[in-house]
């Protein structure tokens, strides 16, 4: 007897093409955020417009194509329920609302499904506060929205003062937990900020390992330390910051971390409440910032994750293009250097190992001219390429 689909585990994908360059990539994105997520995609609506309706986003022929296909495949669900609908932008709360009750199905925008699969991927104590934070502040500007549900569920809790509305209790109930997971998280920062200045005592140099999401970052972090560090080809497989103390032949010990992907369109609340991890970035002396160079869109790639590394202040870090999956292309491991001779960009293959040893002799260069500089010497500086 096979497993009846239900609502929780499929989905309606909707797009709208408002003449963005990029549209195709975002959407070959939702098709993978929404895998990810662990949704099975049913049905893709597409629509061209200028610009969202105000009130339903898309129009409303397009939103009445959504609610027969939700109804078609309700109707022939075994349970009876109504999939899931995602939309490939980011929605107002009157707007969630109006589609929600006019196509009868549950609706979530881009960032909402981001938040479920940081939730679901989140292991670390860190990991989990930082992500139930964004998830506050995101649930916090629509609780107008949302209240009637949230009141079905008994979300609010405590008893109600004078006058009080389920709305102020509600938002007080947020503003006291997102209070609370501020208070942790500024714990958990000085922490690392004590453990990061042993490091510096200690003279051991900070490498972060940076990039697009499924570039192969984790898979280089493993090549790297011999760590078991979760893989998966899949959208955001690893959340949490994970350093371990790698031993390299001629320079010494080295802290190499580990860190989140960056996407197109990263929700402006998931950079702040993540900035606390990646301010490890910041703090590091070397970014090493995997491609993926199978990817057409390797370039613009970079260009996005440099964007939120400007955002989180690492724009001023050294970095290294390590252009990985060459074995996919057969192109041979090498290196590329700037017009100092420095080492600026590295063809290799986290999987195979191709390139790897290119990689440590870059971390002795990058090493020595660190000791270079800290001695005073007139050595070049290295700044982040745009390409």
């Amino acid at each position: 007897m096979h497993e009846p689909t239900t609502a929780a585990n499929t989905a309606v994908l909707v797009s709208l093409d408002f003449g963005a360059p990029d549209y195709a990539e975002s959407l070959e994105e939702l098709r993978l955020l929404a895998e990810s997520a662990g949704v099975h995609t049913i049905a893709l609506v597409e629509g061209k417009r200028q610009r969202p309706d105000a009130s339903l986003f898309a129009g409303s022929g397009k939103v009445d194509e959504i609610a027969a296909i939700v109804e078609q495949h309700a109707a022939l669900n075994e349970l009876n329920q109504a999939p899931l609908v995602i939309f490939n932008h980011d929605l107002s709360p009157a707007q969630m609302r109006n589609l929600t009750a006019k196509i009868k199905a549950r609706v979530i925008d881009r960032t909402m499904l981001i938040l479920d699969i940081f939730a679901l991927r989140a292991q670390s104590h860190e990991g989990k506060v930082q992500v139930e934070l964004a998830q506050l502040k995101y649930l916090s500007t629509r609780l107008v929205g949302m209240n009637q549900d949230m009141g079905q569920q008994k979300y609010a809790v405590g008893a109600r003062g004078p006058g009080e509305t389920q709305l102020e209790l509600d938002r007080r109930k947020l503003e006291k937990r997102v209070q609370l997971l501020n208070d942790r998280l500024r714990k958990l920062k000085r922490h690392r900020e004590i453990q990061r200045r042993a490091r510096n005592r200690s003279d051991v140099m900070s490498v972060s390992i940076v990039g697009y999401t499924n570039a192969g970052k984790s898979t280089l972090f493993n090549r790297m330390t011999q760590a078991h560090v979760y893989v998966a080809d899949q959208l955001f497989a690893t959340l949490d910051t994970t350093s371990r103390k790698v031993f390299i032949e001629g320079t010494g010990q080295v802290v190499l971390s580990d860190t989140v992907g960056f996407i197109r369109h990263l929700p402006h609340g998931l950079v702040a409440a993540f900035r606390s991890t990646l301010e490890e970035t910041a703090q590091a002396d070397l970014l090493l910032h995997v491609v993926d160079a199978n990817s057409s869109e390797r370039f613009d790639q970079i260009a996005e994750v440099n964007k939120v590394l400007q955002e989180i202040g690492a724009q001023h870090i050294p970095q290294i293009l390590l252009f990985n999956k060459i074995d996919l292309q057969n192109t041979p491991a090498g290196v590329q250097r700037d017009e100092y001779g420095r080492i600026t960009r590295i063809f290799l293959s986290a999987k195979t190992g191709a390139g790897i040893d290119e990689l440590r002799a870059a971390l002795v260069e990058a090493r020595d001219a660190r000791t270079q500089d800290a001695q005073g010497a007139q050595a070049p500086q290295w700044h982040p390429l745009d390409n």
